[in-house]
């Protein structure tokens, strides 16, 4: 009977008054647990949990938290600390265009420290550094969303007093989720949440650029010759920055010319194209520049510290809801933002641990309200380009040449030459590095040289992102799969055992949900759209399985993000 209820997992409680003991020589059978027993050491037992996600991320990447220093004595930490530099700042910047200009509340001072304090919290305390944290394209359109709200109210609250309860009642859920193991509904987010999400922040790039172009023209700053040259220096870096990526994949040049185009690409094409704002008659033109301040100097020249406590008490409560989205929207970004980067396509080795670096993130989201910055979270698709640039490409081992292709004689084809993924530099250097290259660029001449950066390079950075992303997206591969020649299609392709009719119902869930959060953020109702994108597990989870598919079908289309030793963090996976 015991069993059957679930108590073998208590052998140490004591009987409670209404139960009685079996003895040496009774044979009264023993009197079955009253439901008030159970509940009584259900509730024991919920109160040991608390904290408990926390504790064994905390014990599980402790004993590596050396190692993850020395390890980066690596050539790979220089390359990702360059291109992820890059990656994560400008288009932060670009990002935070249309909230500094529209609120006049920020500056990109205060993009810069969002980004530094996010680098040093999560690379110095994080239990997974690999993750890369940031401004992103969600929390500007969240901010700038209830600007626009509260700024309809004839007598509006002060707007960083505003977001600062915002944030911190976002902070309190951050930590109650940490405390209460909710990250292990982690367990349930697949490929097919990932993709739709990620695919939905390729095309936010996308339109980002083309908001850039559109945004420098209506400037009355810039004159019709400038807006034209900052469309051509978008072009200019969207086809350059693709031309090194292409030829980083040719068989042209020596691998190592290969490694160094793949690794400086696209800084060596930022840096270029921005020159040649400033060449011939492109200078003449003046095209439009990023806009900067003083050096370490607030929007406005107010002072860092948001005394967020002043604000009227009617508006306290007015900010919760709005704090709780923040909560959904941090949740499914920032986790799934780690889980792509730990995704079952690296090889890693050490564990990672989402209770503990969720709970971090409340506190950067504190400090963001507190001091009036954006508040950082992790970033699609520079999370996964992070760990991509730190991957360590080699040839096979000898106990796999006979997979790879060695014959009887020794002889190796051409699969066997090829250098295969054989491990990841998991260190923190990187990370920290990249931010503090950003309080570098707070100072007065790095701020300068930022400000020479033409706005239309922005443009064809965010240009490059969305479309390389898009390229490698799982959605967009669904519909190659749709275009490619069937003859031209490899025998052993997977999807080649899913009927098209099923394939296309998958695809079509996915862009329902793409077209349902890309439509919202373009309305007031903008404010909204986490939810919209939270929604897509229950989906998954309910929806999906009634629809005709069969195993093996769902199995194909469908898998986790990562791999079973990555999700053991959240409870294994659950789908």
């Amino acid at each position: 009977m015991a069993s059957s209820l679930g108590l073998e997992e208590f052998p140490e409680v004591s009987p409670t008054p209404n139960e009685t003991t079996v003895v040496a020589g009774d044979s009264r059978p023993p009197t079955p647990p009253t439901q008030n027993s159970i509940k009584k050491h259900g509730l024991v037992r919920w109160v040991k949990n608390l904290g408990g996600g926390m504790l064994l991320d905390i014990r599980s990447r402790g004993p590596y938290y050396i190692s993850d220093w020395r390890d980066a004595w690596n050539y790979r930490v220089v390359p990702a600390t360059a291109l992820i530099f890059f990656a994560n700042v400008l288009p932060g910047i670009a990002f935070s265009l249309d909230l500094i200009e529209t609120t006049q509340q920020y500056g990109v001072s205060e993009v810069l420290l969002s980004s530094f304090m996010a680098a040093f919290v999560f690379s110095v305390f994080g239990a997974q550094p690999l993750t890369i944290a940031g401004v992103t394209g969600p929390i500007t359109v969240f901010n700038k969303t209830i600007y626009d709200i509260i700024n309809r109210e004839s007598d509006p609250p002060n707007y960083l007093q505003f977001i600062g309860w915002v944030y911190f009642w976002a902070a309190i859920i951050h930590w109650v989720t940490a405390i209460m193991n909710w990250c292990n509904f982690l367990r349930y987010v697949t490929i097919f949440s990932c993709d739709t999400f990620g695919f939905y922040v390729s095309w936010v790039y996308l339109q980002y650029g083309i908001q850039v172009i559109t945004r420098n023209m209506n400037n009355p700053e810039s004159t019709m010759e400038g807006s034209f040259v900052s469309i051509i220096l978008a072009i200019l870096m969207l086809v350059v920055s693709f031309l090194f990526q292409s030829l980083s994949k040719k068989t042209f040049f020596h691998r190592h010319v290969r490694i160094f185009l793949a690794d400086y690409g696209m800084p060596i094409s930022l840096i270029a194209t921005s020159a040649m704002a400033y060449w011939g008659r492109f200078n003449a033109a003046n095209p439009t520049t990023l806009p900067v301040g003083g050096a370490f100097q607030a929007a406005g020249r107010r002072e860092w510290l948001v005394r967020f406590w002043e604000l009227d008490g009617k508006w306290v409560g007015i900010a919760l809801p709005f704090g709780i989205i923040l909560w959904i929207l941090f949740f499914f970004d920032h986790n799934v933002s780690s889980l792509m980067a730990q995704g079952s396509e690296f090889p890693l080795k050490k564990p990672p641990g989402f209770h503990w670096d969720f709970f971090l993130l409340g506190i950067t989201t504190f400090i963001a309200g507190l001091i009036g910055v954006p508040a950082p979270n992790g970033l699609i698709p520079q999370a996964p380009i992070h760990t991509t640039s730190l991957v360590v490409h080699g040839r096979p081992t000898k106990k796999n040449d006979k997979e790879l292709g060695v014959d009887e004689k020794g002889e190796k084809d051409h699969q066997s030459r090829e250098h295969v993924p054989i491990g990841v530099v998991e260190q923190r250097v990187s990370n920290l590095s990249q931010g503090a290259l950003c309080i570098v660029l707070l100072t007065g001449p790095f701020l300068h040289v930022l400000g020479l950066i033409p706005r239309g390079v922005l443009a064809g950075l965010f240009w490059y992102m969305g479309a390389d992303a898009l390229n490698g997206s799982g959605i967009t591969n669904l519909i190659y799969y749709f275009l490619r020649d069937k003859h031209l299609t490899p025998p052993d392709e997977p999807l080649r055992k899913v009927r098209k009719s099923r394939i296309l119902m998958y695809l079509s869930v996915q862009l329902v949900g793409f077209g349902a959060t890309f439509a919202i953020t373009q309305t007031i109702a903008a404010i909204g759209f986490p939810v919209i994108i939270m929604l897509l597990i229950p989906v998954r989870m309910w929806v999906i399985p009634r629809m005709p598919f069969t195993e093996e079908e769902l199995s194909i289309l469908d898998r986790p993000t990562a791999s079973p030793f990555t999700m053991e963090s959240v409870g294994g996976v659950k789908i």
